[in-house]
């Protein structure tokens, strides 16, 4: 766990207790969001970014990328120096990612991979040449296919592997027996799976019956309430972003009357 769980432990009485479950990466700059808006914040990353050594991605033919993560981002720009193609982004916040790495061309689908199949079908022509996905080993959705229907190929360039954490650290699991942990966030399928799983392997499922689940998606709120055959995973509620982004998400925080700045 990293040095940002400080404050969850020590909150004082009436603070929200946030479980940020994102890769160290993603996790730092919205816990200093959350800090700022007066929530007490712990990280457990479920996933581990392992950035994959290769040669630049090759652009021949290629009309437009399209990224699904901001990992997506951090992987293209390891390899590789060009910025001379339009980016289509499945959400905001990987959108600012490729600004923030150099992009001149950047459009957010602010969506899911529906949304961004929708936006690269408007913008783009089959005829123009390929579409390039910058992905990690495992992807969700199906883009090639959704694309592929509208007559447009699709590359995938595989540029990191998230590796799953193998437990539940100790300070998360002492949270957890003593109910200091009020909400989880939970930004994909894959990372809630993975922690209600380390839960059942930790014996700390019944702990989740003072904890609420926030969820960007129905798919990711589907992976939190699964667990093995024993009628799901008792949260004490679960509840879903109206909008698959970041921003909804965090909009079904309860306000905190003492934030920072």
């Amino acid at each position: 766990m990293s040095d940002l769980s400080a404050s969850v432990g020590s909150a004082p009485a009436g603070r929200t207790r946030l479980l940020v479950t994102r890769p160290l990466e993603d996790a730092e700059p919205l816990v200093r969001r959350l800090t700022a808006l007066g929530y007490a914040c712990a990280v457990e990353p479920m996933l581990d970014m392992v950035w994959l050594d290769g040669p630049e991605p090759d652009l021949t033919g290629v009309q437009a990328l399209l990224f699904t993560s901001a990992n997506g981002v951090r992987g293209y720009v390891r390899r590789t120096q060009r910025r001379d193609r339009p980016v289509y982004a499945v959400g905001d916040a990987t959108a600012r990612a490729a600004l923030k790495a150099g992009f001149t061309q950047v459009e957010s689908a602010s969506g899911d991979v529906q949304a961004l199949a929708e936006l690269a079908r408007a913008r783009c022509r089959p005829d123009q040449g390929d579409l390039l996905h910058v992905a990690g080993s495992r992807v969700a959705g199906d883009l090639a296919g959704l694309l592929g229907e509208a007559g447009f190929t699709l590359r995938r360039a595989v540029l990191y592997d998230a590796v799953p954490a193998a437990a539940l650290s100790a300070p998360t699991a002492a949270f957890l027996r003593t109910s200091a942990i009020d909400i989880v966030l939970f930004f994909s399928p894959r990372t809630a799976r993975s922690f209600v799983k380390l839960l059942g392997e930790a014996g700390l499922i019944d702990q989740c019956r003072t904890v609420d689940a926030f969820c960007l998606s129905p798919a990711v709120a589907e992976a939190a309430r699964a667990y093995g055959d024993q009628g799901g995973t008792p949260w004490r509620s679960v509840r879903v972003a109206p909008r698959p982004d970041q921003d909804a998400l965090l909009g079904l925080l309860p306000p905190m009357d003492g934030a920072a700045g």
